[in-house]
């Protein structure tokens, strides 16, 4: 049972932020001290990635490990309303899949970067090193990492 009524869990939800959230701005505040230059979730492109790199032809999503479903603690589901939670979570990562897909057709080239792999100082700077080298193409073992995930 939820212990909030039902007009102020909307209103809890409804406050979860969309995009600029403090993981977007950790990606990008990195990639701009690099030199990339990159544009902001751009409605042009099939799921409005948050940062697209058109020099690279590279759309990022920062997805948060709840809201897309990923396998790590933090993504896992509430007991209560476990129904709701898990169909919701389902569309959610369909969403992106099919997202993927039409980026994919259009030639773009898609990364995926979860919110627990900026969790702490020394995890982000390992992924956001690694995430340079992704967008340059320079290394495939990164690629297949992350379609493990």
């Amino acid at each position: 049972m939820d212990i909030w009524n039902k007009e102020k869990r909307s209103e809890i939800m409804a406050s979860v932020k969309q995009k600029d959230t403090k993981q977007e701005i950790t990606v990008r505040k990195y990639l701009f001290s690099k030199g990339f230059r990159f544009r902001k979730n751009d409605k042009r492109l099939p799921g409005s990635p948050d940062i697209v790199l058109p020099k690279y032809k590279v759309a990022i999503f920062v997805h948060g490990c709840f809201w897309h479903g990923h396998e790590c603690r933090a993504g896992r589901l509430p007991s209560s309303n476990n129904e709701f939670w898990e169909k919701k979570i389902d569309r959610n990562k369909e969403r992106d899949k099919q997202n993927k897909k039409q980026l994919e057709v259009l030639g773009w080239k898609v990364i995926v970067i979860w919110q627990c792999e900026l969790k702490n100082h020394a995890a982000a700077n390992e992924r956001l090193t690694d995430l340079i080298t992704e967008i340059k193409g320079c290394d495939n073992r990164i690629s297949i990492r992350n379609d493990l995930q």
